[in-house]
């Protein structure tokens, strides 16, 4: 049996996530999860534990570490994940825990002016990475990982590949920014070549793409969109190379940029896309059509910018507004 806290069973579970194609964000908070169920239980193994040891790390994380709803669900989806796919255990309990119920909260949305006066306080790539977040709608993670070849100036489309639920979609591609982007490609492609030439250039490929064409990791097409400012070894491969700009640098430019524009409500990188939404909604888009540029899977998800519009599907005019 393996010792509980020993590299063998985490690496079981960092093996399967890699195997099943899910992102390294999810395979970084499972295993520290499941790290930490193991420690709480002073180091026993999960196979040795059940539904009364699990509740009561989802209670110790609610009640002592005081952990939102959708930090406690991660933390549960880890240990299911743990059970049902890496010891392979399907017991009756597992169905028999709930899920720690989610505050419904309404989303920031940022005014026009608003969105115009944190623009003005970015610059570079991250002023271009913001402008796509509220200009197409896209999630922070999709602007990064984009490719060169995802990018179609001409049909001003954008395709986001492998999105949350692992589905691809379209979105558009703001004409304004064509030729910012045309700009900060010609800046990239020489990057690129430079690192052909020292005898690097190849970039991360998913799935089993490399094996199958061996060439593809080097080829333009392949480029991130937004690389980062230099090289680093993959964890996965081993092999150095240029990753995506990391999120946390453009998080921290858009809260300073918030902070600057003197903007008071609670705003970050995602609600740019939150604003996209509603703006769109406001300028009478119809809501499936918002649906698919999300890429939300439910409508009901969409339906959440009705309730923060100021026009359009909930444009109620005060009694205090109106003229007799």
């Amino acid at each position: 049996m393996d010792v509980p806290n020993s590299p063998r069973l985490l690496d079981q579970v960092r093996h399967l996530i890699r195997r099943k194609h899910m992102s390294r964000a999810t395979e970084k908070a499972y295993v520290h999860w499941i790290r930490r169920f193991i420690l709480f239980h002073r180091k026993r193994h999960p196979r040795d534990l059940g539904a009364a040891e699990v509740e009561a790390f989802l209670s110790y994380l609610a009640t002592h570490r005081q952990v939102s709803a959708s930090t406690q669900n991660q933390a549960l989806s880890a240990l299911l994940f743990l059970y049902r796919q890496v010891l392979e255990q399907e017991l009756p309990w597992l169905e028999n825990i709930e899920r720690a119920i989610k505050p419904k909260r309404l989303p920031t949305v940022l005014t026009k002016k608003e969105v115009e006066r944190l623009l003005a306080c970015l610059d570079g790539s991250s002023w271009l990475i913001a402008s796509l977040l509220y200009g197409s709608g896209m999630r922070l993670m999709e602007v990064l990982r984009l490719r060169v070849k995802d990018l179609d100036a001409d049909r001003r489309q954008v395709i986001i590949r492998d999105g949350k639920g692992h589905k691809d979609r379209a979105t558009m591609l703001a004409q304004s920014l064509v030729d910012p982007l045309r700009v900060h490609m010609q800046k990239v492609r020489s990057l690129h070549q430079l690192d052909l030439k020292a005898g690097y250039g190849a970039v991360y490929l998913p799935y089993a793409l490399e094996r199958k064409y061996p060439n593809a990791a080097k080829e333009w097409g392949w480029q991130y969109v937004f690389p980062s400012g230099k090289r680093s070894v993959d964890p996965v491969s081993g092999r150095i190379g240029r990753h995506h700009i990391n999120e946390k640098t453009i998080q921290r430019a858009v809260k300073r940029a918030v902070q600057q524009a003197n903007i008071t409500k609670p705003a970050t990188s995602h609600t740019l896309r939150h604003s996209f939404a509603t703006h769109l909604l406001e300028d009478g888009l119809d809501i499936r059509t918002i649906q698919e540029l999300l890429g939300h899977k439910d409508l009901t998800t969409t339906m959440i910018y009705t309730h923060v519009a100021s026009i359009g599907a909930t444009g109620v005019i005060s009694p205090l507004d109106r003229k007799t």
